[in-house]
C-alpha cells in the first residue's frame, strides 16, 4: 500500500496528498486510531481519507485500516514496551523510559531489510564519489556537519568532503565547481528549508549525485535524490528527533569505509595524536 501511495502521490490532488503524507509517516496511526481522529491529526475532512481510499482502489478506509493493523500485528507482536513504570512515584522515570524506548525503536528499524538496502545503494555512490559534500540548514545542520566529519575519516585521504551549510556562502563556491561523479548528500526535515531544497535542485542539474536523508518518502529532497533514506523524526516529546539522521549518518559511513577498504580507525587515531600534540585536548593535573 505504501508503495502504491508514493507511487500516486505526485497525481493526487492537494488535500489528498496531505491525507496521503499522513498515511505514510504515521502508519501505526493508521492501524489503531479511527478514521476522524486521523483526519483531524492530518488537518483534513474525514471525507479526504475516504476520497483516499477510494482513489487507491479500496471500497472504504475501513479496508486501509485493516490492511496497516494486520501489518502492525505482524511487524510488533512482542515488542516490548514499558507502560506507567513509575507513575505511581516518579512520573519523569516513566518519561525517560518512553522517550529512551521510541528512540531505541526508530534506530533499530534502520537495521531492517528494505532500509538496509537504502543504506548499502547509498553507501556505494558514496564509496565512488569523486568530491563528497555534506549540506543542511536550521536543525539538520548539525547532521551534515556531523557527515562531513566522519566521512572525512571514511572516505580516505584522495577524497574531499566540503560542509554546505547554512551560513552565507559557507561551501557554495567548492558546489559551483562540482560535476558528475561527485556526491552530496542532503540531509532536510518537515518543514523543509527552501534553501536546502534548492541547493539540491542545482547540485542534481550539474551532474552531482544526490543522497538524501529525509523524513517522507513523499519528501521534496527524494525528487531530486538518486538514493535516499527516509528516517523518523517523530518524538515523545515537544521537539523534532534527529537522533535517527545522525545514526544514519554513521550507518553510510562504516558501510562507505568498508567497502572502500579505509582503516578509518586509524585515521581517527592519527588525528587525536595530531591535535593531542597541540594541546588541544584537557589533561588532568599531575
Amino acid at each position: 500500500m505504501a508503495e502504491l501511495l508514493v507511487e500516486r502521490f505526485e497525481n493526487m490532488p492537494p488535500q489528498l496528498r496531505v491525507a496521503a503524507r499522513f498515511v505514510l509517516d504515521h502508519p501505526k496511526d493508521v492501524a489503531l486510531m479511527s478514521m476522524r481522529e486521523q483526519a483531524q491529526q492530518a488537518g483534513v475532512s474525514h471525507s479526504t481519507m475516504m476520497r483516499l481510499a477510494r482513489w487507491l482502489g479500496l471500497e472504504g478506509y475501513e479496508d486501509m485500516r485493516s490492511l496497516y493493523a494486520r501489518a502492525l500485528r505482524e511487524t510488533i507482536a512482542g515488542e516490548p514496551a514499558r507502560q506507567g513504570v513509575g507513575q505511581g512515584s516518579d512520573s519523569g522515570f516513566s518519561t525517560v523510559g518512553v522517550v529512551a524506548d521510541t528512540l531505541a525503536a526508530q534506530i533499530s528499524s534502520l537495521g531492517e531489510y528494505g532500509n538496509a538496502m537504502q543504506f548499502i545503494a547509498a553507501a556505494k555512490l558514496l564509496a565512488a564519489a569523486g568530491k563528497l559534500f555534506g549540506l543542511g540548514s536550521g536543525s539538520a545542520y548539525a547532521i551534515a556537519s556531523h557527515f562531513v566529519r566522519v566521512m572525512s575519516f571514511a572516505a580516505g585521504p584522495e577524497r574531499t568532503v566540503t560542509l554546505v551549510g547554512e551560513m552565507v556562502g559557507q561551501g557554495l563556491d567548492a558546489l559551483q565547481h562540482a560535476k558528475r561523479g561527485d556526491v552530496l548528500l542532503a540531509v532536510g526535515m518537515s518543514p523543509y528549508e527552501r534553501t536546502t531544497i534548492e541547493v539540491a535542485r542545482q547540485a542534481a542539474r550539474q551532474g552531482v549525485s544526490v543522497v538524501a536523508i529525509t523524513d517522507s518518502s513523499v519528501s521534496p529532497l527524494t525528487r531530486v535524490a538518486r538514493e535516499t533514506i527516509v528516517v523518523t523524526s517523530n518524538s515523545q516529546s515537544f521537539f523534532q528527533s534527529m537522533s535517527p539522521a545522525f545514526a544514519a549518518v554513521e550507518i553510510l559511513a562504516a558501510l562507505t569505509a568498508a567497502r572502500l577498504g579505509t582503516n578509518a580507525a586509524e585515521r581517527v587515531k592519527q588525528s587525536e595524536e595530531q591535535l593531542a600534540a597541540f594541546g588541544i585536548y584537557w589533561k588532568p593535573p599531575r
